[in-house]
Parts: structure tokens; C-alpha cells; sequence
């Protein structure tokens, strides 16, 4: 492991009772789907949390309390209109903040609470208290645009922790490196002609959204050749992966030189996560994280913000989850990955010819590579 660090990490009950409803996994119920329970549910995030407590690590980490979000914050990405639907929609009985997105009552105030948490996490790190950071919050918020909420996320935590940063607290550069399963189209549009930010997202191609993600999305204006998407195949393993970080994201972090990582943290590209179909285990999450922060060491003093987005099988995720603390905080714990022998013996776990094919289609013409 690596020397220990000042990791923060952001974590509260209220985040467990943000309502999805009776979905049956992302789809509403309704004649012939019967009601059953939203995949985006508290349960592999109170049992991430459990698991840092249970192996020893929640007590050698830097608790943050998390705050409200101001409207003036949301504000700086979001539209007035989105704002006061989310309010109007938790006020009653719940309802739709956007394409697949459903809210209860309480979900705006938790929503601001999640928002705040990676804020609070953010000006700790710019601060100096920390060196980097877990934002454990729900709902998640890589997917949400300006005028609403998508893919269960409501307000774009990551995406506005960025715009603080670049407005607020004097930052020059900062990037983005997005590995949950699915697109990060949400953050890409944030900054999609903002030469201020580096925008990477690795995640399987054309899962969700539909039609986003693709190589040729490279942002616009000045902009352009700032946006980075990776698009592997369904099946691809950790060696992908390690390729597409080692052949991309690492070299174009290191252009770029970042003042600041921030890393929206899905864990659905792991193996068996019921909405994709990727194969990481928790030895790749933690060699990822690794790769990341000796990024971080070189260009911006360790400092690496990680915002909790998907992942959604209860069993595996507080494992994928514990590896990334680990590594994040330099603090090996007692606790082994029974999943683990499982998921590193699947087939085609290394970097295949098609997969290459993908990678190296991202790279071709890349400003930041060149």
C-alpha cells in the first residue's frame, strides 16, 4: 500500500431515504411490470458504508459533515425550472424529476444534501484538510443536465463540485475521469465547450444514455479536443480498462496537468451488475484508483475528489467500494474480497483484439495525445 493519507469521507442516513418507488429495477410498474424495487435503492450504499465500519477503516478516516447546497450553487449549472420542479415534486407525493428519475417526498432537500456533501468534500480538500476524498451521497448526479434530471440523478454533483472550483476557488484546470458503466453525458455537458476542464468518461458502449458517448463527441468551441470518450465493448474485463488508462486518460491527465481530479464512482461496471455488462473486480478498482492518484501526485498535489454514481449489485459494490478506500487512504485492512477468485477467473478478463480496436479509436486525433 501506499503512504497513508487524509481521506475524507462524506456519508449520512438522510441519503438512505431518498424514495425511487416501486420500480422494477429502472423500469416504472405498471400492468404487465409488477411492482418490485428501483435499482438505484439505499441497500448497496448502506452496506458500502457498513463494510468500511466493519473492517476497521471508517476509524482512521476524516469524517465531513455534509451541508445544504445553496440554490445560487445549483444554479451556477442547473435552470430555475429544474430547481422548482424537484421542490414542487418533494413538497407533494413524489414524482418525475426527469427521464428516469423518480423523487419522493424529501428527495429536493436530500438532493441538496447529496450536492453539498461533494461541495463540503471539495472546499476540505482545496482547504488543505484533506488530500483527497469519498463523497458517498445519494442521489447520484452524473447524468442530470441544466434543465432536468436523468438516469436517477437529480442535480449534477460532480459537475457542480467542478464549477466551484473553476469560479469560486481560483482553480485554472480541473478533470474529470467518469468509470461507471454508463456515459457521463451529464458532466460532458457541463463543460463541453469549457477549455477549463478535461472531461473523460470510460463506460460500455451505447448502454445509457442512448446514442451518447461516442469518440466523436470531443466537446466545441474552445472546447473542442477537451472531451474524451471511451466506449468499450460489453465483456470487457480489467485489462481493458488498465489499457484504455494507460494508453489514454493517464497520458492526457498528465498534458492536461489538472489541479484538481474529480472522479464520479460508479461500481456498475463491475461483475454481475444487473445494468451492465463489465467485468471488474475489486483488484481493478483498486489498480484504477492507484493510476489515478500517482496522476494526481504529479500534477496536483494528491488531490482527488470521488463522487458515488451507480453501481447497483448489493453484494459486490461494498467490496469494489472498500478496495477503492484502501487505495484512496493508503490503509490496508484485514478484510478480503470473498468475490474476488470469482470474478478475476472469468473469461476474456484480458485486453482482447476488439477491445484494442475501441482504444484505439478514442485516441486517434487527440489533441492531448498527440
Amino acid at each position: 500500500m501506499s503512504t497513508p493519507r487524509r481521506t475524507g469521507f462524506v456519508c449520512h442516513e438522510l441519503y438512505m431515504w431518498h424514495d425511487t418507488g416501486n420500480y422494477a429495477g429502472p423500469m416504472p410498474y405498471g400492468n404487465p411490470v409488477q411492482p418490485s424495487t428501483h435499482a438505484e435503492n439505499p441497500e448497496t450504499k448502506r452496506r458500502f458504508r457498513n463494510l468500511l465500519e466493519v473492517s476497521g477503516l471508517t476509524g482512521n478516516l476524516h469524517l465531513v459533515t455534509p451541508r445544504m447546497a445553496l440554490e445560487s450553487e445549483i444554479l451556477a449549472f442547473h435552470t430555475h425550472e429544474h430547481l422548482e420542479n424537484v421542490k414542487s415534486i418533494s413538497s407533494n407525493t413524489g414524482g418525475d424529476a426527469g427521464f428516469f428519475t423518480p423523487a419522493g417526498r424529501g428527495s429536493f432537500e436530500i438532493a441538496m444534501l447529496s450536492a453539498g456533501g461533494v461541495l463540503e468534500a471539495l472546499e476540505s480538500i482545496l482547504a488543505g484538510h484533506l488530500d483527497n476524498a469519498y463523497a458517498l451521497v445519494r442521489p447520484p448526479g452524473h447524468h442530470a443536465i441544466a434543465g432536468e434530471g436523468m438516469g436517477f440523478c437529480i442535480f449534477a454533483n460532480a459537475a457542480l463540485a467542478g464549477l466551484k472550483a473553476l469560479n469560486d476557488k481560483g482553480l485554472k484546470r480541473i478533470a474529470f475521469v467518469d468509470w461507471d458503466v454508463h456515459h457521463g453525458n451529464g458532466t460532458q455537458s457541463a463543460f463541453y465547450d469549457d477549455p477549463r476542464a478535461l472531461t473523460i468518461s470510460i463506460h460500455q458502449d451505447n448502454c445509457f444514455p442512448p446514442d451518447s458517448g461516442h469518440t466523436h463527441e470531443r466537446g466545441e468551441g474552445d472546447g473542442k479536443g477537451f472531451n474524451i470518450n471511451i466506449p468499450l465493448p460489453p465483456g470487457s474485463g480489467v485489462g481493458a480498462y488498465e489499457a484504455a488508462f494507460d494508453q489514454i486518460i493517464i497520458p492526457a491527465l498528465d498534458a492536461f496537468q489538472p489541479e484538481l481530479i474529480i472522479i464520479p464512482s460508479g461500481f456498475d461496471a463491475g461483475a454481475y451488475d444487473p445494468l451492465g455488462r463489465m467485468q471488474i473486480h475489486s483488484d481493478g478498482f483498486r489498480s484504477l484508483t492507484a493510476k489515478l492518484m500517482q496522476s494526481a501526485d504529479k500534477n496536483c498535489q494528491g488531490r482527488i475528489l470521488m463522487t458515488h454514481e451507480g453501481g447497483y449489485n448489493e453484494w459486490t459494490v461494498p467490496f469494489f467500494g472498500l478496495a477503492v478506500m484502501e487505495e484512496l487512504s493508503g490503509i490496508k485492512t484485514k478484510i478480503d474480497d470473498p468475490f474476488l477468485p470469482l470474478h478475476a477467473g472469468l473469461g476474456y478478463q484480458e485486453l482482447q483484439e476488439h477491445q484494442q480496436k475501441v482504444i484505439d479509436a478514442a485516441k486517434a486525433d487527440q489533441p492531448l495525445l498527440a
